[in-house]
């Protein structure tokens, strides 16, 4: 039998939903994929936490079922790259041992005290403009260590290191201890212009340096894939392994953001727009987030709301059940009917703004406790308008943090649209005239995050001389260009949702503080 030669990449995607295996050949095609979900806890207010080994029963998992789905035999696997959710926070004592059965993930918000106590010895904006770390500081790998320390001594106290999701995965894979400089960008202790730990920010964490795992390119081999790793995921012992990177850095390189000004959009449950430059794009009081890029020399810079997919799916949920049962009976998806229906209703929604902050602000956002809701609703306002409203919120809220990247760096004319939302036709057309550019969708959509772990692996293991093949992979499906008259109306239409914005700012805060007070009431009684 002829030998096969090894030309393929299984891609892991750990998000923080699941896991999602993918295998791609040497051009980029993705193959097959299989996904399997795992559970967030929510044991407090703040806590959000997952368990390191549901992760890793979901990458065998996935990995067995990709394996029968696609047929294909070891022997053709080159390596293995994964993608992994940011600010992760894995304790291992000095045997390799997993301290703690459940973690805190990126959103995770418990170390307030611990941030507020870092902040008096450092200046928040000078953490900032050093780290790029524009995501609320509690939520970063270092003040979740911290805290740690400060209430778990006894665990804190045979903790060895501390390593991320997709690090935690690669130690099991290899039994090789690593991180990327990508995800070492989110520890909330680097210096990124200066592309190591920041020995001022350490010290001031009172953390040990020896913590955190030394940073290397994302297409180094950690090693070989281990014969207990290999018997469990149902492969060969040997496959190369190689270091990946961090969820926004794959997602960026997955989107073909190679080169300076190459900018995409992705719209998922959360949102963000992410521009790649030589330069990362700081600014103390909107406060971009900004990861080093797998891409050597570049930076990863973006803005984000918490909530457009996930505020679209509530649309769903409260206004659309009867859609939902519909897509037994007909082919095609609830959110398919819902933009359908969305069509029936004009631009500006006959005068009904949406504000899609259901989860609250970024740090776009005047202030995290923003609410949102519909503004302008009267009598006459059908389903249509709210489905439609949405929509145009979504894009009006995504088109106002945009305006930070584009005062302050050079940006493409052109705006890649990635994720669920970018297969509606009317919604890339809101976006094209919201944004006033061009809107184009490829053949990539949800595959943005596993393509870039794909092209670590490919770059990586020689299968790729460099990252300059990304731009091949994608194909162009759909182009929308801003059409002059729209732009103008939603011009318009963007002054009310702004309005609608700082009201919605206002009252959440109110709110917050009134639901304080009565919880407070509450617990004295």
């Amino acid at each position: 039998m002829k030998e096969r030669i090894p030309n393929k990449i299984i891609a892991y995607d750990l998000g923080t939903g699941g896991n999602k295996a993918s295998l791609f050949s040497a051009e980029g095609e993705n193959l097959a994929s299989s996904f399997i979900p795992y559970q967030t806890f929510y044991p407090g207010t703040g806590l959000h936490e997952q368990r390191p080994e549901d992760w890793w029963t979901a990458v065998v998992s996935s990995t067995q079922q990709l394996k029968e789905q696609a047929g294909f035999a070891s022997s053709e696997i080159a390596g293995i790259a994964i993608s992994g959710h940011s600010l992760g926070c894995v304790p291992l004592d000095g045997k390799g041992n997993l301290l703690r059965e459940k973690t805190p993930i990126w959103s995770d918000s418990r170390a307030a005290e611990q941030t507020a106590k870092f902040f008096t010895e450092i200046d928040p904006d000078e953490w900032y403009m050093t780290t790029g770390n524009g995501f609320p500081p509690e939520c970063y790998t270092a003040f979740k260590v911290m805290w740690y320390r400060d209430n778990e001594p006894e665990m804190f106290g045979g903790t060895q290191k501390i390593l991320g999701t997709k690090d935690y995965i690669n130690f099991l894979l290899t039994g090789e201890i690593a991180t990327d400089y990508s995800y070492a960008s989110g520890s909330g202790v680097y210096d990124l212009k200066g592309w190591s730990y920041s020995s001022k920010l350490i010290e001031a964490s009172g953390l040990s340096p020896s913590l955190f795992p030394e940073p290397r390119p994302s297409t180094d081999i950690l090693g070989g894939l281990s014969e207990s790793a290999a018997e469990e995921l149902g492969l060969a012992g040997g496959i190369p392994v190689v270091c990946g990177g961090v969820d926004n850095s794959c997602m960026a390189l997955g989107a073909g953001n190679i080169s300076r000004g190459k900018v995409y959009t992705s719209l998922g449950s959360s949102s963000w727009i992410a521009v790649s430059s030589e330069e990362p794009v700081l600014d103390p009081e909107a406060k971009p987030f900004v990861f080093t890029h797998v891409v050597p020399g570049l930076f990863t810079s973006a803005v984000s709301i918490f909530s457009a997919g996930s505020s679209f799916a509530w649309v769903k949920d409260v206004l659309c059940k009867d859609l939902t049962g519909r897509t037994g009976e007909e082919k095609g998806d609830v959110y398919e009917f819902m933009t359908r229906e969305a069509q029936h209703s004009p631009l500006g929604a006959n005068g009904l703004v949406f504000n899609p902050s259901l989860a609250g602000g970024s740090s776009q956002e005047e202030n995290p406790a923003i609410r949102g809701g519909y503004g302008g609703i009267d009598l006459r306002h059908s389903r249509a308008d709210m489905i439609r409203a949405a929509m145009e919120g979504i894009a009006m809220n995504l088109g106002a943090v945009f305006s930070v990247l584009r005062e302050k760096t050079e940006l493409e004319d052109t705006m890649l649209l990635v994720g669920g939302g970018s297969k509606s036709p009317l919604w890339r057309q809101i976006f094209a005239d919201i944004y006033e550019m061009a809107v184009i969708k490829t053949n990539i959509g949800q595959d943005a995050g596993s393509l870039g772990a794909a092209a670590i692996g490919a770059v990586g293991t020689g299968l790729w001389e460099d990252f300059s093949r990304i731009q091949a992979v994608h194909r162009e499906e759909s182009r929308d260009n801003p059409r002059p008259q729209d732009v103008k109306k939603y011009r318009k239409l963007k002054e009310l949702f702004e309005l609608h914005r700082k009201q919605s700012a206002e009252l959440g805060k109110q709110l917050n503080i009134l639901w304080k007070e009565e919880k407070g009431e509450a617990n004295e009684q």
